[in-house]
């Protein structure tokens, strides 16, 4: 039973962990070198294309001006497209709505399931006229896209070019 429960709840944490800082890590708000505003339109932010240098530490405001509901990801393309299915079975279970999300459902739902939970630093997810922010640090110099993973939104186009430099 212990090898059970290493195997199924502390491997994924590592192995995401790990993945995580493929990417950059969490960012202090006393680090912070500059921040950017990220406005999230249906199908579209504002601005497509973000450019950091390595190691800075950015404040993203991030706002929804859309009529739906919009993410705001930081991650590889890889990882957007292995998120994908998480945010599919949010709609399924019918947290993600077209222009709300039920913060009730996910605190129960994500008792039984961690991905559900949504409560990444790298993210954020947003209802329309909703305001948010996160603090990144790029430590790395990895290819990366701010994406909404809503289904259909990441198809058609609703990434932002993150070049590191």
């Amino acid at each position: 039973m212990k090898k059970f429960i290493l195997i199924f709840f502390i491997i994924p944490n590592i192995l995401f962990a790990s993945s995580m800082k493929m990417i950059g890590e969490k960012g202090k708000l006393s680090e912070v070198n500059r921040t950017v505003e990220i406005k999230m339109y249906d199908n579209y932010f504002e601005p497509n294309e973000i450019k950091i240098k390595k190691g800075e530490t950015i404040k993203f405001i991030v706002s929804n001006y859309g009529e739906l509901v919009h993410e705001f990801n930081i991650a590889t393309k890889e990882m957007h497209i292995k998120h994908q299915p998480e945010m599919m079975k949010m709609v399924e279970l019918e947290i993600i709505l077209a222009d709300r999300v039920d913060k009730e459902k996910i605190k129960q739902m994500a008792k039984k399931d961690h991905s559900i939970a949504h409560s990444h630093s790298n993210s954020v997810l947003l209802e329309p006229n909703e305001i948010s922010e996160i603090i990144w640090k790029f430590s790395t110099d990895t290819n990366l896209e701010a994406a909404c993973n809503v289904p259909g939104h990441y198809e058609v186009g609703m990434v932002a070019a993150i070049k590191i430099n």
